[in-house]
């Protein structure tokens, strides 16, 4: 369907753009991607995705609204407090563009349900604040052959990756499991904007990818230090050892997440 009058306007400053225009616009109407958690970089991902008009944007969190999530967390105000997260981001969502359509998913994403949730989506981005998870969304999206992007912030620092399964190199390339005593924003801090500066980057990997506009962050690992604004391009490669995505895996079914979290798989 070609775009309507309204669509027009609200888009224009796509359209203009000669690596979008309404070839793109209309790839990104009719585009899903889910965001896994609604907190400091789910916040802005969220919304930038739902301004620029993506069809389906799926959240994903379990948690409520906590004062101590305002401080960056942009998709929630005081009148949210202790409500569900994705309650409160939803509602911002659609009262922001009623083209999209906001699929809340309230809910601990694991092994058992990820697969499930994951296979109706074109890109995921990982917003997620534990090393588990981000663990947990890597081999998921590697093993189902769906495009991501990793995301991970602390103290005035921040990271990502974009991941196409079987072409680039995988989070596990680098990272090859959780580090034995992470610490978190809860215990070391976090600068309020190094969120809405990662999360946005986050967001315009997912446009780029729809449209495919530009290049993406692939074998390559971009990081920042807000304090003095250095901004580092990390080459990476796809290793054959790779455990998940290497010439001989060891890691063919999310069995191994579902141990370590004491559960079994159907």
């Amino acid at each position: 369907m070609p775009l309507t009058e309204k669509q027009q306007e609200r888009y224009s400053r796509h359209l203009i753009l000669q690596e979008v225009g309404p070839e793109g616009q209309e790839k990104l109407l009719h585009a899903k991607v889910l965001v896994i958690g609604t907190g400091g970089l789910g916040s802005p991902n969220s919304l930038y995705l739902t301004a620029a008009g993506v069809g389906t944007v799926g959240i994903v969190d379990a948690d409520v609204v906590d004062s101590s999530n305002l401080q960056r967390q942009i998709a929630h105000s005081t009148k949210d407090l202790d409500r569900p997260k994705v309650e409160s981001a939803a509602e911002k969502m659609r009262a922001l563009n009623p083209d999209v359509e906001v699929k809340p998913y309230k809910l601990y994403i694991n092994a058992k349900n990820i697969n499930e949730i994951i296979r109706e989506y074109d890109f995921v981005i990982d917003g997620s604040d534990n090393f588990e998870t981000k663990f947990l969304v890597n081999d998921a999206c590697v093993l189902a052959g769906i495009p991501y992007s990793h995301g991970g912030i602390l103290r005035f620092k921040g990271q990502t990756m974009t991941v196409l399964p079987g072409q680039t190199a995988c989070y596990r390339c680098s990272f090859r499991e959780p580090p034995p005593n992470p610490v978190g924003c809860s215990r070391a801090g976090i600068l309020g904007a190094v969120a809405g500066m990662l999360g946005t980057i986050q967001a315009a990997e997912a446009l780029k990818f729809i449209t495919g506009a530009g290049t993406l962050l692939t074998n390559t690992l971009l990081t920042f230090d807000a304090a003095t604004m250095d901004f580092r391009k990390v080459p990476l490669k796809k290793r054959s050892d790779c455990p998940v995505c290497g010439e001989n895996p060891t890691i063919c079914t999310l069995e191994v997440h579902a141990k370590a979290a004491g559960d079994s798989l159907p």
